[in-house]
């Protein structure tokens, strides 16, 4: 199913483009995808980037049991 979105653009880009409005859009999801990369969702930032010893230390509720307190 298509997703409706709604984007104002300047006169001025518009003109330089002459692309459509969903054009414009497409494009530009492509654009910042290929500027970001990819990257996996839902993780944890940072996991496994740190020499604790602990394999689980950033995802593991139990390690965080009164921290903080």
């Amino acid at each position: 199913m298509a997703r409706i979105i709604h984007a104002r653009i300047d006169g001025e880009t518009e003109r330089r483009l002459g692309w459509s409005d969903s054009q414009v859009v497409r494009e530009g999801i492509r654009a910042l995808r290929a500027l970001l990369g990819h990257r996996r969702s839902g993780g944890v930032v940072g996991l496994g980037r740190f020499r604790s010893g602990v394999s689980d230390l950033g995802s593991n509720k139990a390690h965080l049991v009164g921290f903080g307190r």
